[in-house]
């Protein structure tokens, strides 16, 4: 674990003990709030020992085993890291772009395949560092992308992204993502986008093969993610789920995000979304959706039953007029639900504090504000998310969990007269975090990226974008 700043840093009671790195005992000590998932009392703070938590401390309490250092943490409101359960990185390259800053779903992908189709493998590495590394200073550890775009050229977009992923020192879910409907057969995306099924599940296995880390403590998993019914077909969507069961991997696409989505199943299939998501073999606990906005009662209790995930998007929901997912049904019915930022091309951004406060905010126009506090918005961003993405070690901040966790500062104008300094994190509308640790080794120093040159990356991203408009106009 990195040092801290001599103005963070006391000496412990305890006699110094000579320990190796990974056993190095480190309290953080009596942070301005907390919030950890958890129903211990950890008013005191928590210890952190190599890459886990190893002890809540009570308020007023020592640590129960000597400690080797100790970082103050008075000035901090800690929580569990957020976890990020969609995303396209992408996109972050084709944020705010006039044609289609006012589109709904379908003419925006419409819009923008094109564009899409374009991406190096020069360009998606820019745009995943720049979208993790946002994702980073606002408090978010652990990240799921699906990433479905593999035009020639870009075969090994999941490669670069796993690189991305280690330099940054995070953690992911990056997810094979896959479109083979094209046009030409009835669906939304051009031909030259779209892939054949054998390369597909080909590519499948051997990114789960190379990849993906099991058990606790995983950096990097590789997940199963068709598209979209509207860009793969029922093949593919039936040949993933036999292919996700023999690999042990968890499955991914987008459901029920608009009434243009529901009609589409209705007129190509003859059914419901969530009765095309049972025909393909994808209802059980091994799938997590994203958005799920459009299901009727009926469809709540029988996703809650097979314990399917959603991925709520709030930000992008909004932007995109898509509809209110209804969260609290589900999450009370069964279904594990996290959220996400989705692409920045519907969000326009990658701050996961920031999209906590949306789902916050958008879930209380539907069910009130006494069902709807801060810390279920925050739960649903770390256990909720967590469990959506099939982990257990993360999430939450309890002895034996991963030592992920972001600290915020309240040091700001905005935050000047709040009183509840966990509330206050969302109420007041916290961006940036001061803090970020993953695995027990801190990666946010004092609100800055550890080896990473942030104006570098902008500068880089920034021309890429361009780059890329150019060769599309």
């Amino acid at each position: 674990m990195d040092g801290v700043p001599l103005s963070h840093h006391e000496s412990s009671h305890h006699e110094p003990r000579p320990v190796s790195p990974s056993d190095r005992r480190v309290w953080l000590k009596d942070p301005l709030g907390i919030h950890t998932g958890a129903d211990d009392d950890a008013r005191g703070g928590v210890v952190v020992a190599g890459s886990r938590i190893v002890e809540t401390v009570p308020a007023g309490a020592d640590p129960t085993d000597p400690v080797d250092e100790v970082f103050d943490a008075s000035r901090h409101v800690v929580i569990p890291g957020l976890v990020n359960t969609h995303h396209h990185f992408y996109q972050t390259l084709t944020r705010a772009w006039r044609p289609v800053v006012s589109a709904e779903l379908f003419p925006w992908l419409k819009g923008l395949y094109g564009v899409w189709a374009g991406i190096t493998p020069r360009d998606l590495e820019l745009a995943t560092t720049a979208a993790l590394a946002e994702l980073l200073l606002s408090g978010c550890t652990t990240a799921a992308d699906h990433h479905y775009l593999f035009p020639d050229g870009l075969e090994n977009g999941i490669d670069v992204q796993v690189e991305a992923v280690r330099r940054l020192g995070m953690r992911a879910t990056l997810t094979r993502g896959s479109m083979s409907l094209g046009e030409d057969d009835g669906g939304l995306p051009p031909q030259r986008t779209v892939q054949n099924a054998d390369t597909i599940l080909a590519d499948s296995e051997r990114l789960v093969r190379t990849y993906h880390e099991r058990g606790e403590g995983a950096r990097v998993q590789i997940g199963l993610a068709p598209c979209s019914p509207f860009s793969v077909t029922t093949g593919v969507m039936r040949d993933t789920a036999t292919l996700a069961e023999s690999l042990d991997v968890r499955m991914h696409t987008h459901l029920a995000e608009t009434i243009d989505e529901e009609d589409f199943c209705r007129e190509t299939f003859g059914l419901r979304t969530v009765d095309y998501l049972e025909s393909v073999g994808w209802l059980g606990d091994r799938t997590w959706l994203a958005h799920g906005i459009h299901f009727d009662d009926a469809e709540i209790a029988r996703l809650g039953a097979a314990g399917t995930a959603v991925a709520h998007c709030a930000t992008s929901n909004m932007r995109l007029a898509s509809g209110i997912a209804r969260a609290v049904e589900l999450e009370e019915a069964g279904s594990p639900v996290g959220l996400g930022v989705d692409g920045s091309a519907s969000n326009d951004g990658s701050n996961m504090i920031q999209e906590v406060r949306q789902a916050l905010y958008l879930q209380r126009l539907r069910y009130g504000a006494a069902a709807v506090t801060p810390e279920r918005a925050l739960d649903w961003a770390t256990a909720g998310s967590a469990r959506a993405l099939g982990r257990t070690d993360i999430g939450v901040l309890a002895p034996g969990k991963q030592a992920d966790l972001a600290m915020f500062t309240l040091d700001e104008l905005r935050f000047s007269g709040s009183h509840d300094p966990v509330a206050a994190l969302l109420l007041c509308g916290a961006e940036r975090a001061d803090r970020v640790m993953v695995g027990g080794e801190w990666r946010v120093v004092d609100g800055r990226i550890v080896d990473l040159d942030v104006p570098e990356l902008i500068a880089h991203h920034s021309e890429a974008a361009r780059r890329l408009l150019a060769r599309h106009a």
